[in-house]
């Protein structure tokens, strides 16, 4: 496959990696973009995603709570910040919140089917097609998540006026203010650091072996450019590498991330926890978490405005 100049430009964009760099990865993976990322990452020059290149969609997150163990989180993506930012867009956006959290769907097309809790002579759908007219531009309902406490509460958060949005779901057999304020700070940690999983046997072992091949990798690559002399065994790297893959499975395991508040700046989360359910006399723990970030892994359509004159002038 032909390697474009434009296909090394969206790597390069995307993952922060030299120019040929970018294109020794997409060569090697015949033109293959999330095999080129993968290769990227096992030669180790791929720098941190710049995922504000990568966010294309604009809109909202929002939050409905219907009572104190029962809340919903959706997402609604708009084509511009502009119209992110419209008082129309935003009233939307909070009554489609409200739909999701008293709706008994399981998903998007049973959803969109349901009547609209704004107006029962229309669905989900129909309103949808009538606030893009109004609006004149692309608008979509992406996605929506309620969440139910058995045994406990929902502690909502909204960050950044609507651009992440989480839900806590903490399991606990006392409910007052400091427990309350303790599943809020989880939530605001939730939406600072962004964790994949609750504790680390929550991990799947096929992350865990994906990742391992990939510090493998990056290992080996580091270690044949050492003089010979100081080149390791490959079994010395391999125990080498449980110190960085536990350290990395700590970053994405909310109860064994450093807590943004502690004091010390070693506390972790599920220190922090502990501490609260020891002075309320509570079993405290969280069950569940749903975070949304509004546009995550949409591609981002990058409009170049010099170009599309030039072109529609003949000029390119």
């Amino acid at each position: 496959m032909a390697i474009t100049a434009a296909m090394v430009k969206e790597l390069r964009e995307s993952t922060g990696a030299g120019m040929m760099d970018c294109k020794k990865a997409l060569t090697e993976t015949n033109g293959d973009m999330d095999a080129a990322v993968e290769y990227l990452r096992k030669m180790g020059v791929m720098k941190q995603e710049k995922k504000a290149s990568r966010i294309a969609a604009e809109g909202l997150t929002r939050i409905a709570v219907k009572d104190d163990q029962t809340a919903a989180v959706v997402e609604v993506n708009s084509e511009t910040d502009f119209v992110a930012k419209n008082e129309k867009f935003q009233s939307y956006v909070e009554a489609v919140a409200k739909q999701a959290v008293n709706s008994t769907a399981t998903d998007m097309d049973a959803f969109m089917s349901e009547k609209w809790v704004e107006d029962g002579s229309k669905t989900v759908q129909e309103a949808l097609v009538e606030i893009t007219s109004v609006i004149s531009e692309k608008i979509s309902i992406r996605r929506f998540e309620r969440v139910e406490a058995a045994h406990g509460f929902v502690a909502p958060y909204l960050h950044g006026g609507g651009r992440i949005a989480v839900l806590v779901e903490a399991d606990t057999d006392v409910v007052n203010d400091d427990i309350k304020e303790a599943m809020k700070n989880i939530a605001m940690q939730i939406a600072a650091l962004n964790p994949k999983y609750i504790d680390m046997n929550d991990v799947p072992q096929e992350y865990r072996d994906h990742e391992k091949e990939i510090l493998l990798a990056q290992a080996m690559k580091e270690n044949e450019e050492l003089p010979e002399e100081k080149r390791k065994p490959q079994q010395i790297i391999e125990k080498m590498l449980i110190g960085r893959l536990q350290k990395e499975l700590k970053e994405i395991c909310l109860n064994e991330q450093v807590y943004v508040k502690a004091e010390d700046g070693k506390q972790t989360v599920a220190q922090y926890v502990a501490q609260v359910a020891k002075a309320n006399g509570a079993a405290l723990s969280v069950k569940r978490f749903v975070r949304f970030e509004t546009g995550e892994g949409i591609e981002k359509k990058n409009e170049n405005f010099a170009e599309e004159v030039a072109k529609q002038a003949g000029m390119a």
